[in-house]
């Protein structure tokens, strides 16, 4: 599969793990600021198809605190467009693993300027949404994920399909949730520091207590768009009770 990826909304997803927190115990919120820039980036690169800098950050509003344990999933829509320059609004929603409900933690705009100006900086159009069947997250490789061989060290490929596999898990079972096994993971491509990384993941079966998530990582060309397949994985993964022992799914 190759081709280039529609202009609309992009979907970076993150757990808050104990790192990125506080002594409050919630997102520190200058992790969760560099969530917001990472996804901006993002967009407006896929948007305009072009090198960005962060000029600026306006309206940034903290209304909910993301705490420890919590999905965070950030959306970039492009909602300005100038010469050389792009407004991303980004959002910031939390979602609670085992409950499901979701609430705004942060909304902010992101003005992106072009290193180089385009040769077209297309109109703002309408947001893409994906499927409700299937999971799509977006990143940014960054140098020090790479390897010795300047390519994307393949331990980080697979904590980020293992990351979409723990969301589409969790949220399926609403259930603490762990990885049994993987079964079938490969990698075809090597992914150079620069590409913007996406994983698809979906849930294929569902047994008693497990449930087995496949994922596919691509990478994408941040000037020309291409994308190409990089890698699949196959998750088993097990919900638990708190003493870490396997629990039935709900019906």
């Amino acid at each position: 599969m190759s081709g280039t990826a529609a202009a609309g909304t992009t979907r970076l997803i993150d757990i808050v793990f104990p790192g990125a927190t506080n002594h409050h115990g919630t997102l520190f919120g200058g992790a969760g600021l560099a969530l917001m820039d990472r996804v901006a980036f993002i967009a407006a690169a896929r948007y305009a198809r072009a090198d960005f800098v962060t000029a600026s950050c306006e309206r940034i509003d903290f209304a909910a605190p993301a705490q420890l344990g919590d999905i965070v999933e950030l959306t970039g829509r492009v909602i300005r467009v100038g010469r050389r320059s792009l407004g991303v609004e980004v959002d910031m929603v939390a979602e609670a693993p085992l409950a499901g409900a979701r609430r705004r933690c942060t909304v902010g705009v992101f003005n992106m300027v072009a290193v180089e100006t385009p040769a077209t900086m297309p109109p703002v159009s309408e947001a893409v949404e994906d499927g409700p069947d299937v999971l799509r997250m977006a990143d940014l490789v960054m140098p020090g994920e790479t390897s010795h061989y300047g390519s994307l060290y393949g331990g980080s490929a697979l904590a980020f399909m293992a990351k979409g596999a723990f969301v589409v898990a969790t949220r399926h079972s609403r259930r603490a949730v762990v990885m049994a096994a993987a079964p079938a993971v490969e990698f075809a491509r090597e992914i150079r520091p620069g590409a913007i990384i996406e994983v698809e993941a979906r849930l294929t079966r569902a047994g008693r207590s497990s449930m087995i998530v496949e994922t596919k990582l691509l990478a994408e060309d941040l000037g020309t768009g291409e994308r190409h397949p990089c890698g699949t994985g196959s998750f088993v993964m097990v919900a638990v009770d708190e003493a870490h022992r396997p629990v039935a799914l709900a019906p």
